[in-house]
């Protein structure tokens, strides 16, 4: 069976795209500083430093693919401890690409952004940009093949409030209103992360070698414009607010209208001929939130009985 590492797979777009290898007959390894709480049939988990190259080292042994969705994700977090992200996604980028190419590893896969084209992002988006560089000069001197995967906005189960989508949705479910730090007219591309991770599965394919691919959602969407599906999901009696100065992100992490400003090297659009419809996504969504909802009031009765 062919074998794959994914690095970050206890993650919420890692650990999707593990059960799709699963699926497709892949041999999986999990490789994260966490346990992995859904860990599948014939997956196995290793507890390691993306850093640490002996624990790199032994996780990409005989592996065929290397994922590497391992790293600070969150821009406000990023934006926050710079140092830590060039630690973590720089520095551990480096290590697994050292360990891959000295391995023999036929396809090294790694987790960008469509902010890469973008002014936005703060550190965040630099890291992104010199882990493209150091991947494409990995293929250039040591011939490590690639993909580098660009995704857009990705919604999803098993996402948290770190994930704008979830975070609106839990908010409407719990206090009745949603509130978004900005003027709402910012514009996304919404993808489920069941469509993400199904793509990037299929780019093992030969044909995807050595491209940067863009995974995004078939249609632009304002932000406002998905607050109000939400609330005419949910009977259209939830409060929008909106709040562009107040508690919100640090000043130019997030683009408005659109990413592109830099240009990296041009990057392929992967469109599938079949995806998960937006509002059947977000229903999808609501009802896992709405069951986490439910789960949580018992204990914070009883929190409230013993004050």
């Amino acid at each position: 069976m062919r074998k794959v590492t994914v690095f970050g797979g206890s993650g919420f777009l890692g650990s999707h795209v593990a059960d799709a290898l699963s699926q497709a007959g892949f041999a999986v390894t999990i490789f994260d500083s966490r346990p992995y709480a859904h860990l599948g049939e014939g997956q196995r988990m290793v507890i390691g430093d993306i850093r640490c190259e002996a624990d790199v080292e032994k996780a990409v042994h005989g592996a065929e693919a290397v994922y590497n969705f391992a790293g600070i994700a969150d821009l406000r977090e990023a934006h926050e401890r710079p140092v830590d992200t060039v630690g973590i996604n720089i520095l551990g980028n480096c290590v697994l690409l050292e360990a891959c190419a000295k391995a023999g590893v036929k396809r090294y896969v790694f987790a960008s952004t469509i902010y890469v084209y973008s002014q936005a992002g703060s550190f965040y988006t630099a890291s992104k940009k010199a882990c493209e560089s150091y991947i494409e000069n990995y293929q250039r001197y040591r011939g490590l093949d690639y993909t580098i995967l660009r995704y857009g906005s990705l919604y999803g189960s098993r996402s948290n409030d770190s994930n704008i989508v979830h975070r609106l949705i839990r908010q409407a479910l719990t206090e009745g209103r949603m509130t978004y730090f900005g003027d709402g007219e910012e514009t996304r591309e919404y993808v489920h992360v069941d469509d993400a991770a199904r793509f990037s599965v299929e780019i093992l394919e030969p044909e995807f070698a050595n491209q940067n691919l863009i995974i995004a959602g078939h249609q632009a969407i304002k932000v406002r414009e998905l607050m109000e599906m939400i609330s005419e999901l949910l009977g259209g009696k939830i409060k929008l607010e909106f709040n562009a100065k107040d508690g919100g992100a640090p000043a130019n992490t997030h683009y408005h209208q659109t990413p592109y400003s830099f240009t990296p090297k041009i990057g392929r659009r992967l469109i599938g001929r079949q995806y998960i419809d937006l509002g059947q996504g977000l229903l999808r969504l609501m009802d896992e939130a709405s069951a986490e909802a439910q789960a949580t009031k018992p204990r914070r009765r009883a929190a409230r009985k013993r004050r």
